[in-house]
């Protein structure tokens, strides 16, 4: 990654870091305390932070303050956040890892892990409903699309045919193109789509920040098929392999790693001249770029 896009990229972090730390309730609750532990853990474990990034830069590249995308950008990663903690669970994917650390049902059982899931899951809409930097408008559109794309409409109706997948011995590239879209691109385009609305940008600006998504959501979905199959396991976090296990028809499933890595490059291409659109775009197409290189 170059420096340029790395400093960046570490600036956009630390805003976000500061705000999930301030959305805290550590030390704000009583008896039911250890819930809040277990949602910090698990916004703690790391990742990329790739969501709310794109939430404050689209607010940024559409003319907006980043500062009015914070509560945007931490409400979406602990959506994010919530979404794992249920996708590890024993009912769901069963995995025992999740960032290189213990998932969160490990670590405090599963009934606290579904509770802090939940938990994730509301307290959102709390905080941008709250926030002082947004008027009335805003907040109302942010939540419409954070529920929409949350919903059965977006990610956990995705998540229900990934399910279903398993089952199934006829999974193809529109099957998998539409579940795609929904479990991982949605939350990307509604990460776009929130800088938007907190920039207050025009009709034309978020139609492209919408269409940039698109590819970028696939692009990244196909990326993490190939993972799964070629990463470390030490760096990616979590045992590889268990899309085979699972029984998850992938696009690695479908087209073998090399023909996965050439669909993911012509997404790529696509996203990045989609960019071009923008003025000073530069760490937007840096960030893509590292997303289609990444190991981890």
């Amino acid at each position: 990654m170059k420096d340029i896009v790395k400093n960046k990229l570490s600036e956009y972090v630390a805003i976000i870091e500061s705000a999930l730390k301030k959305y805290s309730l550590k030390g704000k609750l009583g008896l039911q305390a250890t819930v809040a532990d277990a949602m910090d853990y698990s916004l703690e474990a790391g990742g990329k932070r790739i969501r709310p990034v794109l939430v404050m830069e689209f607010c940024r590249l559409c003319g907006g303050d980043v500062n009015n995308a914070a509560a945007p950008a931490a409400a979406l990663e602990m959506i994010h956040t919530f979404s794992l903690i249920h996708d590890d669970l024993p009912c769901m994917d069963d995995d025992d890892m999740r960032r290189g650390k213990p998932s969160c049902h490990k670590k405090f059982g599963e009934a606290c892990a579904v509770l802090a899931g939940d938990a994730l899951a509301i307290r959102p809409f709390q905080i941008i409903a709250e926030d002082d930097a947004l008027d009335s408008d805003t907040k109302v559109k942010l939540i419409a699309e954070l529920s929409c794309s949350s919903g059965a409409e977006g990610m956990i109706g995705g998540q229900v045919i990934d399910m279903e997948n398993e089952d199934r011995d006829n999974v193809d590239e529109e099957n998998l193109r539409e579940m795609y879209a929904l479990k991982t691109g949605r939350l990307i385009k509604t990460a776009c789509l929130m800088g938007c609305i907190a920039a207050k940008a025009d009709e034309k600006k978020t139609k492209i920040a919408e269409e940039y998504a698109h590819c970028l959501g696939l692009a990244f979905q196909i990326i993490d098929d190939i993972l799964d199959v070629t990463a470390d396991e030490q760096k990616l976090g979590k045992p590889t392999g268990s899309d085979a296990q699972e029984n998850k028809t992938t696009f690695v499933t479908l087209f073998g790693i090399d023909g996965a890595r050439k669909e993911a490059r012509e997404l790529t291409e696509k996203a990045l001249d989609i960019l071009d659109s923008f003025e000073d775009s530069g760490f937007l197409k840096g960030l893509t770029e590292y997303l289609l290189v990444r190991d981890y």
